[in-house]
């Protein structure tokens, strides 16, 4: 059993920079593959990004590739979206999740124009 917790969500303008970040319980927290996504207002949920449990790489959607960067901490039990040139239709709750089985309960970014 895994329990994810968001946090680091908010306002900001066009251009700016959030700092998400998720915190695990839960003793097996580094064999899981983490992922981010996101929905939007009357929108279905999607990938934004994921990262291996061990060596391995990265993978982005292309909405976000070269903008946002995942990463993780398996001493510290977490995992961080640094998420730059925000754009408006980044506006979304974002959700951490382990293996796409546990998921947290968000947290919302907004970015105004």
């Amino acid at each position: 059993q895994v329990q994810l917790v968001e946090s680091g969500g908010g306002l900001v303008q066009a251009g700016g920079s959030l700092r998400l970040s998720c915190a695990a319980s839960g003793r097996t927290f580094s064999s899981y593959t983490m992922y981010w996504f996101r929905q939007a207002p009357e929108k279905e949920r999607e990938f934004v990004a994921a990262i291996p449990w061990g060596a391995g790489s990265t993978s982005y959607a292309d909405s976000v590739k070269g903008r946002f960067t995942i990463s993780r901490n398996n001493a510290k039990n977490t995992v961080d979206l640094q998420m730059n040139s925000l754009k408006p239709e980044d506006t979304a709750v974002y959700y951490c999740t382990a293996n796409r089985q546990y998921w947290g309960q968000g947290t919302q970014v907004t970015v105004s124009s």
